[in-house]
């Protein structure tokens, strides 16, 4: 294993080194860019990466330049596209070359990656701050490391998992190439200046066994996740029934001037929608569509509710969908690590939907059990919790409705003020 580790870090350290030294030769000494300016760099879609977006907007909110890195695979939230603070610049999404052994090509992507990166991060303004987000730290961690030393920035990581704990999913715990990104991955992560950390049990295990110090910033919603209000939710429906049979509704020809989908009506003439009293529920899972997300889990599920309602139970019909606002969330996030969490969850909770989440090592911190939703362990568990949740549904009465109540009674924490309590005092006091 030492041998491609050592060719892996010579390489990136090599690469780096000389491309720093002739960017001294040519640039003249002392800062320059805007004072306080901060990259937030993402190895990344930015589309797909919220927690970052949401990092830059805070940051331009409170006056800092802002530079956002990364790929541009999917667009970015509106809010960032139209901040005059908030400079986007893009990298390339380099694919693997299908040449040679599968480490000599893992190798070559990296290197190449590196190249790219620490090029990039040369040519934009100086920072004070490089804000990174890990995973993917190889080889990010340790070209932005270089980058900041010769830019006499600071480093910050956000950890939001292990990279090697992902990569394990896929090549198993004792490949080589996992137990480098391990090995990588807690010797450049120490030398970074201030950390980030989306759990406390991350915290802990960054402390014990990688001896770095990181402050928790729990995901939280942003403001625009709220409950839909149901004129907006009556119009998505109708949409989606051009297209879609289990959002349509038979006509009515009692009463011609009302507009139905499965789940709401509007009556034309004085513009009132409300919820059909005999709808199904509609039931969401969105997905990341990562190794740690087992759908068979909720399929299954599916199933034993199909015979439940077989039985004689007095179930409603179930629409799934895997994305949109609906009555009750699943999430079949298990986490590679054990330490992080599903932020599909945080965005619900945002919008008052109440979840049913599959158990993993640190859960409770986000999900309380039977106070904001429910917590299972197996495709059984969660068909029980679905029959529970969904008997006397849609009626005030039902499980699902005193979650829901919970939820809007609780004071949640949004990202701007949790924000602002944790991590603006690191850029204030430095």
């Amino acid at each position: 294993m030492a041998d491609p580790a050592m060719l892996l870090l010579l390489a990136v350290a090599g690469l780096a080194l000389c491309a720093a030294l002739l960017w001294l030769r040519r640039r003249p000494a002392g800062p320059e860019g805007a004072r306080g300016r901060v990259c937030v760099a993402v190895l990344g879609d930015l589309g797909r990466s919220p927690r970052m977006q949401y990092h830059a907007l805070a940051l331009a909110r409170r006056g800092h330049g802002v530079t956002l890195l990364g790929f541009l695979s999917t667009k970015p939230h509106s809010d960032i596209l139209c901040n005059e603070k908030i400079h986007i610049v893009s990298i390339s999404e380099l694919k693997v070359l299908q040449v040679g052994p599968k480490i000599f090509q893992y190798i070559t992507k990296v290197i190449a990656q590196a190249i790219q990166l620490f090029y990039t991060m040369l040519k934009i303004d100086r920072p004070s701050y490089i804000l990174l987000q890990n995973p993917p730290g190889l080889p990010s961690i340790a070209v932005t490391w270089m980058v900041c030393l010769v830019r006499r920035s600071k480093l910050i990581i956000d950890w939001h998992n292990y990279g090697y704990s992902i990569m394990s999913l896929i090549h198993g715990k004792s490949h080589p190439i996992v137990q480098i990104a391990e090995w990588y991955e807690k010797l450049f992560g120490r030398l970074s200046d201030y950390n980030f950390c989306v759990t406390n049990a991350m915290k802990e295990d960054l402390q014990m066994n990688c001896n770095i110090k990181a402050i928790t910033l729990y995901d939280k919603p942003a403001a625009f996740f709220k409950e839909t209000p149901l004129e907006l939710q009556h119009k998505l429906y109708m949409k989606l029934a051009k297209d879609y049979a289990p959002f349509k509704r038979g006509t009515d020809s009692i009463r011609p001037v009302v507009e139905k989908s499965a789940f709401t009506e509007l009556d034309i003439g004085n513009g009132n929608v409300t919820q059909v009293k005999e709808r199904p529920a509609l039931l969401i899972s969105s997905t990341s569509w990562t190794e740690d997300e087992d759908f068979s889990i909720l399929l299954k599920a599916l199933e034993d509710y199909e015979e439940y309602v077989s039985d004689g139970i007095k179930l409603p019909s179930l629409v799934c969908v895997i994305t949109g606002s609906a009555d009750l969330g699943v999430c079949l996030h298990k986490s590679s690590s054990g330490l992080d969490l599903p932020m599909k969850v945080v965005d619900m909770f945002g919008c008052c939907l109440p979840v049913c989440a599959v158990h993993f090592q640190c859960l409770h911190e986000l999900v309380k059990h039977d106070e904001n939703g429910l917590i299972f362990r197996d495709s059984n568990e969660l068909a029980e919790q679905l029959k529970m949740l969904l008997l006397e549904f849609p009626t005030a009465e039902s499980k699902l409705y005193m979650f829901r109540r919970n939820l809007r009674a609780s004071k949640q924490l949004r990202w701007d003020e949790s924000w602002e309590q944790t991590v603006l005092p690191v850029f204030r006091n430095n």
